[in-house]
């Protein structure tokens, strides 16, 4: 009897943990289940390139089917499934099918967290996850003059930028007192909130929604914590996300509000590995465990999730990189600013060209860029390697970030002499 790779999740991580796997020399079938209709897609378009009309749906697959082919790996896209038997070693699907495996990797992401206020299921308060959600979101814009977005996070702020470029009216409703304030520090949230308002919108900060306000089934307004009301021909809710780990939960795998794994990618069960949105890995850049979602964790970690398949193990030991795009920005993250004790300055936030170089007891840890990718590139290479920086030369625009990365490379490959 065979004894077959299933890979739940047609996502960034799921497609990349078959791919390592068949090319670290898994050689058993390999079956990749999505619950949705298309290929494996890129995500990040959705918010910005695609609603924009940038990016052609042609252009989002993240490999071509002759790629998977070429792979031997079997796509079955509209699979859900909803119940796993680690003791059978059987996945059930939605239309009670059982698969039988030998291996199996959860990939199973995230979804969209949705607001938990009356009025949340009228017509026109949407979310913006899939492609699915992306095709309905775009379908209505041109039929929309003004929009609320609730959550100033990533999601809700590439939408309200996109929104604000096609000529609407956006507001952004925010309940902390500051924009992405989870992710970033004071100073480039600041900047942020900057160009939004510069750009027109008008970001309420500090609020709640009490509810939303139907003109028959559909959206109409957005009445705030406050009693205000905001007008809304269209409400995308940008909350946050839930991890979908409720299979891995119930079938007994550790958990807590995700998959736990270890640095190998390896669950509690030793047939099982897990890889991006939906796990929690050690991470020393961070000094703890960590849940990550990002695009570089989910092909970083699905990377050694296939080598473990194949029986290699290589430890996930990536420094964690993010990037969003908003107008004409484009900020770009490396590392952790999280537990800083100095922030440096390198460039203009004036010219919408700089960096902030984070450092804790004379170590960098992190980098904020916009607009500034040689300082996001070096910073990809200083952080992991130890690269010796002082505070001094990272704000000296002058100082030659390159020269210290090729010097530090050429180190290594002597033997650090």
């Amino acid at each position: 009897m065979s004894e077959p790779l299933i890979v739940v999740g047609a996502s960034y991580a799921g497609l990349q943990t078959a791919l390592s796997a068949r090319e670290a020399g898994f050689a058993e079938p390999i079956l990749l289940l999505g619950d949705e209709d298309d290929l494996p897609y890129q995500r990040p378009p959705l918010s910005k390139g695609f609603l924009l009309g940038k990016v052609t749906e042609s252009a989002l697959p993240i490999r071509a089917q002759q790629v998977l082919d070429q792979h031997r790996i079997e796509f079955l896209p509209r699979t859900r499934i909803t119940a796993i038997d680690r003791t059978a070693r059987t996945v059930e699907t939605a239309d009670g099918k059982r698969i039988h495996y030998g291996w199996l990797a959860l990939a199973t992401g995230c979804g969209a967290r949705r607001l938990p206020a009356e009025g949340a299921d009228l017509d026109g308060v949407m979310v913006l996850r899939t492609l699915a959600d992306a095709r309905a979101l775009m379908a209505r814009l041109p039929g929309i003059d003004s929009a609320v977005i609730i959550g100033g996070g990533f999601i809700g702020l590439e939408v309200a930028a996109s929104l604000t470029t096609l000529g609407k009216q956006v507001a952004v409703v925010e309940m902390q007192d500051r924009l992405l304030a989870r992710a970033l520090p004071p100073r480039m949230s600041e900047f942020l909130a900057h160009a939004h308002r510069r750009a027109g919108v008008d970001l309420v900060m500090r609020m709640g929604v009490a509810r939303l306000i139907g003109n028959g089934r559909r959206i109409a307004a957005v009445e705030l914590t406050d009693g205000r009301k905001l007008d809304a021909d269209l409400v995308v809710v940008g909350i946050g996300a839930s991890v979908n780990d409720q299979m891995a939960a119930a079938c007994g795998l550790a958990c807590g509000d995700d998959i736990v794994v270890d640095e190998y990618a390896r669950t509690s069960d030793p047939h099982i590995v897990a890889a991006g949105d939906c796990t929690r890995h050690p991470n020393r850049f961070a000094g703890r465990p960590i849940r990550l979602e990002s695009v570089q964790n989910a092909l970083d970690q699905a990377k050694t999730a296939g080598a473990t398949l194949a029986g290699q193990l290589k430890p996930y030991d990536a420094v964690p990189w993010f990037w969003s795009d908003q107008y004409d920005l484009k900020l770009q993250m490396v590392g952790f600013s999280e537990g800083h004790d100095q922030a440096v300055l390198r460039g203009s936030p004036d010219d919408n060209r700089f960096s902030v170089f984070y450092f804790r007891d004379g170590t960098l840890i992190g980098v904020d860029s916009v607009n500034a990718g040689g300082d996001h590139m070096a910073g990809r290479q200083i952080i992991p390697a130890n690269t010796p920086i002082t505070p001094d030369e990272a704000a000296d625009p002058s100082f030659n970030l390159a020269a210290l990365v090729k010097a530090a490379r050429s180190r290594a490959a002597a033997g650090g002499r």
